[in-house]
Protein backbone atom coordinates (compact mmCIF):
# COMPACT_ATOMS: atom_id res chain seq x y z
CA UNK A 1 0.00 0.00 0.00
CA UNK A 2 1.68 3.69 -1.30
CA UNK A 3 2.07 6.25 1.42
CA UNK A 4 -1.14 8.43 0.10
CA UNK A 5 -3.57 5.33 0.63
CA UNK A 6 -1.76 4.73 3.80
CA UNK A 7 -2.38 7.86 5.11
CA UNK A 8 -6.53 7.34 4.14
CA UNK A 9 -6.69 3.98 5.66
CA UNK A 10 -5.26 5.91 9.21
CA UNK A 11 -8.12 8.63 8.43
CA UNK A 12 -10.50 6.38 8.35
CA UNK A 13 -9.90 4.33 11.21
CA UNK A 14 -9.40 7.46 12.76
CA UNK A 15 -13.17 8.86 12.02
CA UNK A 16 -14.97 5.55 12.45
CA UNK A 17 -13.22 4.67 15.84
CA UNK A 18 -13.99 8.52 17.28
CA UNK A 19 -17.22 8.59 16.36
CA UNK A 20 -18.41 5.13 16.70
CA UNK A 21 -19.55 4.69 12.72
CA UNK A 22 -21.52 1.34 13.21
CA UNK A 23 -21.49 -1.52 11.20
CA UNK A 24 -24.88 -0.40 9.74
CA UNK A 25 -23.42 2.67 9.17
CA UNK A 26 -20.81 1.45 6.96
CA UNK A 27 -22.55 -1.21 5.29
CA UNK A 28 -25.04 2.24 3.58
CA UNK A 29 -21.64 3.33 2.74
CA UNK A 30 -20.37 0.36 0.93
CA UNK A 31 -23.75 0.49 -0.95
CA UNK A 32 -25.58 -2.06 1.85
CA UNK A 33 -22.50 -4.84 1.28
CA UNK A 34 -19.45 -5.44 3.10
CA UNK A 35 -20.75 -7.84 6.36
CA UNK A 36 -19.31 -11.22 6.63
CA UNK A 37 -22.17 -13.62 7.06
CA UNK A 38 -23.56 -14.92 9.84
CA UNK A 39 -20.97 -13.32 12.17
CA UNK A 40 -21.53 -11.97 15.97
CA UNK A 41 -19.95 -11.27 18.67
CA UNK A 42 -19.39 -13.50 21.63
CA UNK A 43 -19.57 -10.71 24.01
CA UNK A 44 -21.82 -7.97 23.87
CA UNK A 45 -21.15 -4.15 23.83
CA UNK A 46 -17.40 -3.56 22.05
CA UNK A 47 -16.39 -1.51 19.38
CA UNK A 48 -13.37 -1.96 17.14
CA UNK A 49 -12.21 -0.75 14.42
CA UNK A 50 -8.65 -1.52 12.74
CA UNK A 51 -6.16 -2.92 9.60
CA UNK A 52 -7.08 -6.38 8.66
CA UNK A 53 -4.40 -9.07 9.39
CA UNK A 54 -5.61 -12.67 7.49
CA UNK A 55 -5.11 -16.00 9.04
CA UNK A 56 -6.35 -19.39 7.52
CA UNK A 57 -6.57 -22.73 8.68
CA UNK A 58 -7.39 -25.78 6.42
CA UNK A 59 -7.96 -29.81 6.42
CA UNK A 60 -9.01 -29.24 9.81
CA UNK A 61 -5.44 -27.75 11.31
CA UNK A 62 -4.54 -24.81 12.87
CA UNK A 63 -0.84 -25.20 12.57
CA UNK A 64 -0.77 -22.65 9.53
CA UNK A 65 -2.76 -20.08 12.02
CA UNK A 66 -0.43 -20.65 14.57
CA UNK A 67 2.47 -20.03 12.29
CA UNK A 68 0.70 -16.82 10.56
CA UNK A 69 -0.02 -15.19 13.64
CA UNK A 70 3.52 -14.55 14.72
CA UNK A 71 3.60 -11.71 11.89
CA UNK A 72 0.39 -9.91 13.74
CA UNK A 73 0.64 -6.03 14.37
CA UNK A 74 -0.39 -4.21 17.65
CA UNK A 75 -3.95 -2.95 16.88
CA UNK A 76 -4.66 -4.98 13.93
CA UNK A 77 -8.13 -6.43 13.70
CA UNK A 78 -7.19 -10.81 12.98
CA UNK A 79 -9.81 -12.47 10.76
CA UNK A 80 -9.62 -16.11 10.29
CA UNK A 81 -10.69 -17.48 7.30
CA UNK A 82 -11.17 -21.79 6.84
CA UNK A 83 -11.11 -24.05 4.55
CA UNK A 84 -12.46 -28.00 4.15
CA UNK A 85 -12.88 -27.57 8.56
CA UNK A 86 -16.29 -28.71 9.07
CA UNK A 87 -17.95 -26.64 12.51
CA UNK A 88 -15.05 -27.44 14.38
CA UNK A 89 -13.71 -24.61 16.31
CA UNK A 90 -10.50 -22.77 14.57
CA UNK A 91 -9.09 -21.73 18.45
CA UNK A 92 -10.10 -21.11 21.84
CA UNK A 93 -9.10 -19.19 24.43
CA UNK A 94 -5.20 -20.00 24.45
CA UNK A 95 -4.82 -18.14 21.21
CA UNK A 96 -7.20 -15.38 21.75
CA UNK A 97 -5.74 -14.46 25.07
CA UNK A 98 -2.23 -14.71 23.37
CA UNK A 99 -3.60 -12.30 20.20
CA UNK A 100 -5.82 -9.42 22.83
CA UNK A 101 -3.17 -9.46 25.76
CA UNK A 102 0.00 -10.21 24.32
CA UNK A 103 0.17 -9.25 20.78
CA UNK A 104 -1.99 -6.17 21.61
CA UNK A 105 -4.67 -6.68 18.93
CA UNK A 106 -7.67 -4.84 18.62
CA UNK A 107 -10.12 -8.00 18.33
CA UNK A 108 -10.46 -11.13 16.83
CA UNK A 109 -12.75 -12.41 14.28
CA UNK A 110 -13.04 -16.16 13.17
CA UNK A 111 -15.06 -16.62 10.01
CA UNK A 112 -16.11 -20.43 11.36
CA UNK A 113 -16.27 -21.30 15.03
CA UNK A 114 -14.82 -20.75 18.44
CA UNK A 115 -14.22 -23.03 21.57
CA UNK A 116 -13.72 -22.62 25.49
CA UNK A 117 -16.96 -20.40 25.25
CA UNK A 118 -16.78 -20.04 29.01
CA UNK A 119 -13.58 -18.31 28.90
CA UNK A 120 -13.81 -16.11 26.20
CA UNK A 121 -17.38 -14.75 28.16
CA UNK A 122 -15.54 -14.74 31.21
CA UNK A 123 -12.22 -12.23 30.28
CA UNK A 124 -14.84 -10.53 28.06
CA UNK A 125 -12.66 -10.91 24.87
CA UNK A 126 -13.47 -8.65 21.90
CA UNK A 127 -14.30 -11.70 19.99
CA UNK A 128 -16.61 -12.48 16.56
CA UNK A 129 -17.48 -15.77 15.12
CA UNK A 130 -20.86 -17.97 13.65
CA UNK A 131 -20.77 -19.96 16.82
CA UNK A 132 -19.30 -21.91 18.94
CA UNK A 133 -18.07 -25.90 19.22
CA UNK A 134 -16.17 -28.37 22.06
CA UNK A 135 -14.51 -29.92 19.17
CA UNK A 136 -11.58 -27.98 17.91
CA UNK A 137 -9.17 -28.50 14.71
CA UNK A 138 -5.82 -30.72 15.23
CA UNK A 139 -2.35 -29.62 15.46
CA UNK A 140 -0.97 -31.23 12.62
CA UNK A 141 1.54 -29.92 10.27
CA UNK A 142 0.32 -29.45 6.60
CA UNK A 143 1.58 -32.02 4.16
CA UNK A 144 1.05 -29.50 0.99
CA UNK A 145 0.06 -25.33 1.15
CA UNK A 146 -3.71 -24.76 0.31
CA UNK A 147 -4.70 -23.61 -3.68
CA UNK A 148 -3.41 -20.57 -4.44
CA UNK A 149 -6.59 -19.53 -5.87
CA UNK A 150 -8.74 -19.93 -2.58
CA UNK A 151 -6.02 -17.93 -0.47
CA UNK A 152 -5.37 -15.24 -3.30
CA UNK A 153 -9.84 -14.95 -3.07
CA UNK A 154 -9.02 -14.10 0.77
CA UNK A 155 -6.51 -12.05 -0.04
CA UNK A 156 -8.56 -9.75 -2.14
CA UNK A 157 -10.66 -9.01 0.13
CA UNK A 158 -8.92 -8.99 3.01
CA UNK A 159 -5.41 -7.33 2.01
CA UNK A 160 -4.99 -3.95 3.07
CA UNK A 161 -8.56 -3.50 4.18
CA UNK A 162 -10.33 -2.26 7.16
CA UNK A 163 -12.56 -4.27 10.02
CA UNK A 164 -15.16 -2.51 11.62
CA UNK A 165 -16.85 -5.11 14.60
CA UNK A 166 -20.11 -4.26 16.92
CA UNK A 167 -23.33 -5.48 18.35
CA UNK A 168 -24.07 -5.79 14.24
CA UNK A 169 -21.27 -8.01 13.19
CA UNK A 170 -18.38 -7.61 11.38
CA UNK A 171 -18.00 -5.17 7.80
CA UNK A 172 -14.95 -5.19 5.62
CA UNK A 173 -13.78 -1.54 4.14
CA UNK A 174 -11.83 -3.41 1.06
CA UNK A 175 -8.60 -1.78 0.05
CA UNK A 176 -10.55 -0.25 -3.44
CA UNK A 177 -12.96 1.78 -0.84
CA UNK A 178 -10.30 3.30 0.67
CA UNK A 179 -10.12 7.13 -0.77
CA UNK A 180 -10.93 9.84 -0.35
CA UNK A 181 -14.43 9.78 -1.71
CA UNK A 182 -15.17 7.06 0.55
CA UNK A 183 -14.48 9.74 3.54
CA UNK A 184 -16.82 12.04 2.06
CA UNK A 185 -19.60 8.98 2.09
CA UNK A 186 -19.09 8.62 6.27
CA UNK A 187 -19.28 12.23 6.82
CA UNK A 188 -22.89 12.16 5.06
CA UNK A 189 -23.77 9.18 6.58
CA UNK A 190 -23.56 10.65 9.94
CA UNK A 191 -25.02 13.69 8.95
CA UNK A 192 -28.60 12.14 7.24
CA UNK A 193 -28.49 10.28 10.39
CA UNK A 194 -28.74 12.99 12.52
CA UNK A 195 -31.33 14.87 10.30
CA UNK A 196 -33.47 11.89 10.52
CA UNK A 197 -33.16 11.50 14.10
CA UNK A 198 -34.34 15.16 14.06
CA UNK A 199 -36.85 15.03 11.29
CA UNK A 200 -38.69 12.05 13.48
CA UNK A 201 -37.81 12.85 17.32
CA UNK A 202 -38.02 16.64 17.19
CA UNK A 203 -40.10 17.02 14.32
CA UNK A 204 -42.46 14.14 14.63
CA UNK A 205 -42.08 13.04 11.37
CA UNK A 206 -43.52 10.01 9.97
CA UNK A 207 -40.53 7.65 8.70
CA UNK A 208 -42.53 7.53 5.13
CA UNK A 209 -42.11 11.45 5.41
CA UNK A 210 -38.01 11.26 6.05
CA UNK A 211 -36.93 7.97 4.38
CA UNK A 212 -39.24 8.12 1.88
CA UNK A 213 -40.31 11.67 1.01
CA UNK A 214 -36.75 12.97 2.14
CA UNK A 215 -39.34 16.26 2.94
CA UNK A 216 -35.56 17.74 4.52
CA UNK A 217 -34.79 18.35 1.65
CA UNK A 218 -36.70 21.52 1.77
CA UNK A 219 -33.37 22.87 3.81
CA UNK A 220 -35.51 26.04 5.39
CA UNK A 221 -37.47 23.01 7.18
CA UNK A 222 -33.87 21.84 8.96
CA UNK A 223 -32.18 23.50 12.30
CA UNK A 224 -29.80 25.83 11.23
CA UNK A 225 -26.61 23.31 12.38
CA UNK A 226 -28.05 20.14 10.34
CA UNK A 227 -29.12 23.30 7.15
CA UNK A 228 -25.98 24.76 6.90
CA UNK A 229 -23.56 21.29 6.61
CA UNK A 230 -26.66 19.62 4.12
CA UNK A 231 -26.49 22.91 1.71
CA UNK A 232 -23.00 22.09 1.70
CA UNK A 233 -22.97 18.59 1.04
CA UNK A 234 -25.60 19.49 -1.70
CA UNK A 235 -23.23 22.00 -3.31
CA UNK A 236 -20.27 19.38 -3.26
CA UNK A 237 -22.63 16.96 -5.10
CA UNK A 238 -23.85 19.22 -7.29
CA UNK A 239 -20.57 20.07 -8.57
CA UNK A 240 -19.45 16.20 -9.01
CA UNK A 241 -22.51 15.52 -10.61
CA UNK A 242 -23.68 13.22 -8.70
CA UNK A 243 -26.10 11.92 -6.87
CA UNK A 244 -27.53 11.81 -3.15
Amino acid sequence: MDKKRNAVMREIIKKVSKNKISTTEVADCLGKTGAIPDIAPINKGHFRVGRVFLAYGYDASNWAIHEQIEGVKEGDIVVVESYNCGKRAAFGELVTKYLILYKDVSAVVVNGYMRDAHRLIKENFPVWCKGVSPIGYFNEQHEKPLATKIVSEWKKKYENAIAICDDGGVVIISSENINREFLRKLDFIELQEDIWHHCVDTKKWSTYDTVCLKKYFDTELLPVELRDKFRAFLKEIERGGRKV
